[in-house]
């Protein structure tokens, strides 16, 4: 079933589920070579195909060519395993915003086949070290502005042996950049094998236990060769822009994979807001953005201050349900498209979009060529259309979880459910219609609900506690948090926000819950266990 593997270390092989848990994986019209690195597929092979004075990233006041990019990927590659005893197979974690240096080091790892980590710069040393614990990381690779959490979480960790500090900033001025710094500008990359593993997507799961997705070097590329290729129609000349973090696969695919694969260009914005976004794609004329509904309604409220985003053809929203208010003012206002889809880290980008000439209001569209989608119940039986049910999806990728018993759940007779309920028309097209589990998704972030109450039942004021998700006109979702506080404890705007605080020290602070119910006990039942079901029904504070 998997082809050579260039890997020395087998930690990632040795870790896939066994193959009768696995997903039925479909790969006819994606054929990529058996040994293949896809960190050369992005960088030295697009400089062969002509495209190296082309600019490939924008960043920290700078551009880089694909040449440039070429260049210091290898530098870095060659300081990794000269340097640090990087070995093939070995997991890599990447701590970084969103900047050039951050895909530099992601591509160099990969070249220099490690099986890569990204990981976001809001995450605390607890939410790290379950990750470095779960993938055994040894090696980790942080923007020196980030460096704290990380260290802090090195001192306690069984795994993690060495933390190499990389210039985030366009100076190139810390321990990775001075080290590649001397190194020659030619690396033989790694031959892995298409099916190596080289990237693992860590995703929350609505326990707040971390699931790690495994991806395979053809994952990489298939993404590309599927969604940006048939949905966006990329070519050279376009700029991409977006808000989602290179650490969601989202972002990786949007704002690195897609324009490296055919030779345009990748604006990054450590602090995507919607503001920063629109001054970036009104100064590079940016023409394909990528991010949350929520983005979308401060742009079209932008344009009525005289914002100018007419370089924009395709704005593409993700990770939460585009409302169809938004979708058809977006569409009045610019006269441009604006393509809802759905995907997931387990099937690491998009599977089920709109088409160009194709998309409508309070409509997800239709799957890939290359996917299939159903609609089922709770048996896995095909309901009719017009029915809501569980979305089973099959395609060129599959979930693979590194070790995880949740592998089961994911994967049924085949098919990827992805947690989410949906209804098919009558004329094939998908329609969300809310997600199936507990996880809440808030401005394009998962969040599990677990996971805040376990950080708000830290703080001495708190004696119970249950997190629900609540609409919310600018975000889609926000967390609500209903507490029980402790005797003593006075309820009010300053206990509100003693626990907001107290959360965000805790927990990645995106988390933190933006309303917070004081109540003398939570719905039960008789065996004790919270009803959350019943304070979803309650109007909220």
């Amino acid at each position: 079933m998997l082809g050579p593997s260039g890997h020395l270390d087998t930690f990632a092989r040795d870790n896939l589920p066994p193959p009768d848990q696995w997903p039925e994986i479909r790969l006819d019209g994606f054929d990529y070579p058996e040994w293949m690195n896809a960190g050369v597929e992005l960088t030295d092979r697009m400089v062969e195909r002509g495209f190296g004075d082309n600019t490939a990233l924008i960043g920290n006041g700078r551009r880089r060519t694909y040449k440039e990019l070429s260049d210091w990927t290898n530098r870095i590659a060659r300081a990794l395993t000269e340097d640090y005893g990087l070995k093939p197979g070995n997991r890599v974690l990447i701590r970084s915003a969103n900047n050039p240096a951050m895909v530099a080091c992601w591509l160099a790892a990969t070249k220099a086949g490690a099986v890569v980590v990204n990981t976001m710069p809001m995450l605390r040393s607890g939410e790290l070290s379950k990750i470095i614990d779960k993938a055994e990381i040894s090696i980790a690779l942080c923007d020196t502005r980030l460096m704290d959490e990380l260290v802090a979480c090195a001192k306690e960790s069984r795994f993690l042996k060495q933390v190499i500090g990389f210039d985030g900033t366009a100076n190139h001025d810390a321990e990775l950049d001075r080290a590649a710094l001397n190194k020659p500008v030619r690396y033989e990359a790694v031959k892995t094998g298409r099916d190596d593993v080289a990237l693992l997507g860590f995703t929350s799961g609505s326990t707040g236990v971390p699931k790690a997705t495994m991806h395979f070097h053809r994952d990489i590329l298939i993404i590309a060769d599927a969604y940006a290729k048939e949905v966006l129609d990329v070519t050279p000349d376009d700029v991409f822009v977006g808000s989602p973090p290179l650490a969601f696969t989202f972002g990786l695919g949007g704002l690195a994979v897609f324009p490296l694969r055919f030779g345009a260009a990748a604006t990054l914005l450590e602090q995507a807001t919607p503001a920063k976004m629109i001054e970036i794609i009104e100064t590079y004329k940016a023409t394909i953005s990528f991010t949350a509904p929520t983005a979308y309604r401060a742009m079209l409220a932008a344009m009525d201050a005289g914002a100018d985003l007419s370089s924009l053809r395709i704005a593409v929203s993700a990770g939460e349900t585009l409302p169809a208010p938004v979708f058809d003012e977006w569409v009045a206002k610019t006269g441009k498209p604006i393509l809802d889809g759905i995907g997931a880290t387990e099937m690491l980008h998009i599977f089920i979009s709109n088409r160009l000439g194709d998309s409508r209001p309070a409509c997800t569209g239709k799957p890939l060529t290359g996917y299939e989608a159903i609609v089922v119940d709770d048996d896995m039986n095909e309901v009719p259309r017009g029915t809501i049910g569980r979305l089973a999806v099959k395609g060129p990728i599959g979930c693979r979880y590194l070790a995880d018993d949740r592998q089961e759940d994911y994967v049924k007779d085949g098919w990827n459910l992805t947690g989410d309920s949906f209804v098919e028309d009558e004329d094939g097209y998908f329609h969300f219609a809310a997600r199936s589990d507990d996880m809440i998704v808030s401005a394009g972030y998962n969040i599990a609900g677990p996971e805040v109450e376990a950080a708000l039942l830290k703080h001495e004021a708190v004696l119970e506690c249950a997190v629900i998700g609540v609409s919310d006109e600018a975000r889609g979702t926000i967390v609500e948090a209903h507490v029980v506080l402790a005797k003593g404890a006075e309820p009010g705007e300053l206990m509100v926000k003693i626990l907001q605080d107290h959360v965000k020290a805790v927990i990645a602070p995106y988390k933190y819950p933006r309303s917070i119910v004081f109540t003398e006990a939570l719905p039960k039942t008789e065996s004790g266990k919270i009803q959350r079901f019943r304070l979803k029904q309650k109007p909220s504070a």
